[in-house]
């Protein structure tokens, strides 16, 4: 009987999603499998900020490769981490149901965060929205992973970090959660909470395998977002936000652009049927220029350039 590989990147949370995954499909196929860690450029690259090295890609690409090579048969990534470009010979034939999408600060709650407090994330998207709520905090680049982030609060380096509340969901930390930041507050990246399974095109007996774990809103919010990301050709170097979800039967999506410094601040909403959700995605695009998110997509080209 064939034994699948699962690809992953090396880090407590990546690690603990493959495991969800390879529990997931044995529960439901019977199929056996193993994880092989892989380290990628993301991970290699700690100390650098994620604008420095040009996010696109960087948790995995090495992951890709090693598919396209078949030295695994699956990898197992956090959807906001994928490019919207796909390499042709790849697929996802499962996106899992989506955890909990929003961010959350552990040491203070905002409001008790004093003048000038440091607070640390290694987000553009949390960085301008944190600004655009309390332009007098003290914003750092911080990364490493969750462990690591979370011990830079205990020591006092920070007095906050901003960090995804399904990431400590999972590794069972949500008590060390000080706030919960609301949608509305603080507009999740594209992907956030959601998990996805790649595999090789050709490979139709591992994309059969990996069927039921497919959950059908959470793949329609995807495209959604994917659809908007892609139109705005964003990435980590963007500070926007996405968050699409099915409601009585409709597909709402939301979605925020903001200036680096958090001065300038575009939103907005609509809806459509659930099968028109790349529709939706690029038609969100063409409302938040109409309400002025162009001059802020171009002083973040500038910025950048």
């Amino acid at each position: 009987m064939r034994i699948l590989r699962i690809g992953t990147r090396g880090s407590i949370l990546a690690k603990w999603q493959a495991e969800s995954i390879r529990k997931q499909l044995f529960a439901a196929t019977g199929m056996e499998a193993e994880i092989v860690i892989i380290k990628t450029a993301g991970d290699k690259m700690q100390h650098m900020p994620l604008t420095q090295i040009g996010g696109k890609g960087i948790f995995i690409k090495e992951l890709e490769e090693a598919l396209l090579e078949e030295t695994i048969d699956l990898a197992v990534h956090s959807v906001k981490d994928i490019p919207t470009d796909t390499p042709s010979r790849l697929m996802f034939p499962a996106v899992c149901r989506r955890d909990d999408v929003r961010d959350c600060l552990v040491g203070s709650t905002l409001a008790n965060l004093r003048q000038g407090a440091r607070v640390g994330t290694s987000s553009l998207r949390r960085q301008a929205q944190l600004l655009h709520l309390r332009p007098d905090l003290d914003i750092r680049d911080l990364r490493g992973n969750v462990d690591t982030r979370l011990r830079k609060v205990e020591s006092g380096e920070y007095e906050a970090v901003m960090v995804s509340k399904a990431g400590l969901d999972r590794l069972g930390l949500s008590k060390r959660i000080s706030e919960t930041l609301e949608p509305d507050v603080c507009m999740p990246a594209v992907g956030q909470g959601a998990i996805a399974v790649e595999c090789r095109l050709r490979d139709t007996e591992a994309g059969d395998i990996l069927a039921p774990l497919d959950h059908a809103d959470t793949r329609t919010a995807i495209i959604a977002e994917r659809a908007l990301l892609s139109a705005l050709h964003g990435g980590c170097q963007v500070p926007m936000g996405a968050w699409a979800r099915i409601e009585r039967g409709e597909l709402l999506m939301e979605a925020c652009v903001c200036s680096v410094d958090g001065v300038q601040y575009v939103k907005q909403r609509a809806v459509a049927p659930p099968d028109q959700a790349a529709a939706l995605g690029e038609h969100m695009v063409r409302l938040l220029i109409e309400a002025g998110a162009q001059s802020i997509l171009e002083e973040v080209s500038r910025q950048r350039g």
